[in-house]
């Protein structure tokens, strides 16, 4: 095993969005920094799910697409010189008597004065659409996420979902693909009222109470055979693309046996961020403090990422101010 002899300052547990800004903060303290991260590229589901997504809840732009997000957060992480550690997965974490934090993980040994789990929902896999040949055509028309929007410029495309990935794709291509279709089983959204208000307002064949029941096509998709799930009526619809986001499966993996207290799917924290381990902090999706609100939005893993960092630096040295005051009183 590759052990890491150099001591840090803070090391953090997940290279998504709450995990770069936490990397950015860590460097406003002076903090000495490492991230671990399991992929073999920073950005989290944002770069790896979602790269062509518009995103249109971050403060300070009215919409950016997910790719400019994740290379802006980059950049800003990378003011800080973090070390970092791609394509390695923590594996467990310890507490030693002189209070130093141990992280195995696939490659080595880690130490670290604290830690900052900023996992998200953990491993992610997309729930498959459950019916005969859906398996032959992934690739081949089928698909549960879009890594190249221009790829579907042309295209005749069914969307099948009722939440914010689904809307969110049908409005972002709709004037990208020849046409788009979205079928949903239900008539209730689980997306964003203001998406699914735009939604009925976009040109967009909708089908609600409509699923997908089989798959043609030879070598690639070439249609859909779709059903009234209340009349069972049945209709072919010529396709070349088959989206489907209806869900995901989340396991936090490894960081579920850790020593920290969990609550459900979520480590308990507190209001500084605290787990139930001394010099352990958590934030973003995979953190909830039971006397707050949980809200799985980017920018909430970037307040609680602040909180974090701020209170690991008192927690280091409980001479340093909590508050370092704001970035603009900074000189440059």
């Amino acid at each position: 095993m590759n052990k890491s002899s150099d001591l840090y300052d803070i090391t953090i547990v997940g290279g998504g969005p709450t995990g770069l800004f936490a990397a950015f903060y860590a460097g406003m303290r002076e903090l000495k920094t490492k991230i671990i991260e399991a992929l073999p590229e920073l950005g989290g589901q944002l770069s790896v799910l979602y790269p062509e997504k518009y995103i249109y809840d971050v403060p300070g732009f009215p919409k950016i697409l997910s790719k400019e997000l994740v290379k802006n957060l980059i950049e800003q992480a990378m003011t800080a010189n973090p070390t970092l550690c791609l394509e390695e997965r923590a594996l467990t974490l310890r507490r030693r008597e002189d209070g130093i934090l141990e992280l195995e993980t696939t490659k080595g040994l880690h130490i670290s004065r604290t830690v900052l789990i900023a996992a998200g929902v953990g491993a992610f896999s997309p729930n498959k659409l459950s019916i005969p040949d859906a398996e032959k055509f992934e690739g081949r028309g089928v698909f549960y996420f879009v890594r190249e929007k221009a790829l579907l410029k042309g295209k005749k495309i069914l969307i099948v979902g009722g939440g914010d990935s689904a809307v969110d794709w049908a409005l972002n291509l709709k004037d990208e693909a020849e046409k788009v279709t979205l079928v949903h089983r239900r008539d209730v959204f689980r997306a964003h009222e203001s998406s699914v208000k735009q939604l009925f307002h976009a040109g967009i064949d909708i089908f609600l109470f409509w699923e997908v029941k089989e798959l043609h096509g030879n070598e690639r998709l070439e249609e859909a055979l779709i059903f009234n799930n209340k009349t069972r009526e049945t209709k072919v619809l010529p396709v070349d693309v088959v989206l489907i986001n209806i869900g995901f499966k989340a396991d936090p993996g490894p960081i579920r046996n850790w020593p920290v207290e969990f609550e459900g799917r979520h480590i308990k924290i507190n209001g500084r961020m605290e787990t139930s381990l001394p010099g352990v902090y958590a934030a973003g999706d995979i953190a909830h403090d039971p006397a707050s609100v949980y809200f799985d939005l980017i920018v909430i893993g970037y307040a609680q990422a602040a909180v974090a960092v701020n209170c690991a630096a008192n927690y280091i040295n409980p001479k340093a101010t909590l508050f370092p005051g704001h970035s603009s009183e900074r000189s440059s």
